[in-house]
């Protein structure tokens, strides 16, 4: 008897949702593989990188025999995809392979023993729950998750705070040039911080939906009440995630509370006006200045070649002249990664940073340090 007759979408759907965090050239090879549980007519892949593990279970409306075993994610996901979409597939398990039909299609993948499979060791201590939906996540974590830092020695910055805080949940992501702070409201009395991996919020992005539909997230600690792990739980779909062990900086210090010079502009037109700019900037340094006059901003780039590009925005500003830089991919960033209509944004002296606001969204700060041109 098959370990699995049923149609193709069936069983590529739960696969694909793994898949991303699977390594294709590993040490250990088995982290190449995905772990393929079937039990009772519902059928369950779970994957790992041993930082990460993410589970997906769909119920099979076909036939199935309880049994599990370990093959390559990636061949398995290109030979579903490249069947067609209305494709019947048998699986058949025998030691050491595992044989996928499909019409006459016929492919053997080597396997390897579901019990050396890695799985990550399940917290000892208490669990600590709360649910929102799953858009409200996806949207908090999206509007952050662009400021993290890529491979910093500093590796507690190669991740995003997480922060529950009663009724209020945060994330917070910054690389030491720019910070991005979001939060959200929540019906809860816990309180914990954790810093997530950055691959973490990347799948989590990936996987959750725009919709209502409601994520619970569990913060399991040990037995010193200290977070270990975190779980996200959502449509059939579980990530358990390790946590970064590290302090995140203060981010409340770094975010500026005075400012009196406050331009209130289009996002789309702004946008526009870097991306033509940026086309003659430094490539090394992108750099941009922001020359601000009485209602007008001058938003000017040069190159090494002696090139230059000036685009000018009428705002309404009264107030003293200012000359300041920028890294022009820091500006461009917050402003693909928000989809508001209007952005407001505030400036202190040339050697102080912006803070960008969103006036749709009062919980959302983006802060930019300057840089000399």
């Amino acid at each position: 008897m098959p370990l699995i007759k049923a149609n193709r979408d069936q069983i590529l759907k739960p696969l694909q949702s793994v898949t991303g965090i699977v390594e294709r050239r590993h040490t250990l090879p088995i982290l190449s593989n995905v772990l393929l549980e079937i039990k009772d007519g519902d059928i369950s892949f779970v994957a790992t990188d041993l930082e990460i593990q993410i589970s997906a279970q769909q119920k099979v409306e076909g036939k199935t025999e309880n049994g599990s075993v370990t093959l390559s994610a990636k061949k398995l996901q290109d030979i579903l995809r490249a069947l067609p979409d209305d494709a019947e597939i048998t699986l058949e398990h025998k030691e050491p392979r595992l044989t996928v039909r499909a019409g006459k299609s016929r492919f053997n993948l080597q396997t390897l023993p579901a019990k050396d499979f890695p799985r990550l060791a399940a917290a000892t201590g208490s669990s600590n729950d709360v649910k929102l939906a799953q858009k409200t996540l996806r949207a908090l974590l999206a509007q952050v998750q662009f400021a993290m830092a890529v491979q910093d020695i500093r590796y507690y910055l190669n991740g995003l705070l997480f922060s529950i805080d009663g009724e209020l949940l945060r994330a917070v992501a910054t690389d030491g040039h720019r910070l991005a702070y979001a939060a959200t409201e929540l019906k809860t009395t816990l309180k914990h911080d954790v810093i997530l991996p950055r691959k973490s919020v990347s799948e989590l992005i990936k996987l959750l939906t725009d919709s209502e539909e409601p994520v619970t997230i569990s913060i399991q600690t040990d037995k010193d009440n200290k977070p270990s792990q975190v779980r996200f739980s959502f449509s059939g779909i579980e990530l358990i995630s390790k946590i970064v062990d590290g302090k995140f900086p203060d981010y409340t210090k770094v975010i500026p509370t005075n400012y009196s010079k406050h331009l209130d502009l289009n996002r789309v037109t702004l946008q526009q006006s870097l991306q033509r700019a940026a086309i003659l900037s430094n490539e090394k340094i992108r750099g941009v200045r922001l020359v601000l006059s009485k209602d007008n901003l001058a938003i000017i780039c040069a190159n090494n070649e002696q090139e230059e590009a000036q685009e000018e925005l009428t705002v309404a500003y009264d107030g003293e002249p200012l000359d300041i830089g920028f890294n022009i991919a820091y500006l461009q960033d917050v402003l693909a990664n928000t989809n508001c209509e209007a952005v407001q944004l505030s400036l202190g002296d040339a050697n102080s940073s912006a803070l960008m606001t969103l006036p749709e969204d009062k919980q959302f700060k983006y802060v930019v340090m300057p840089m000399r041109i």
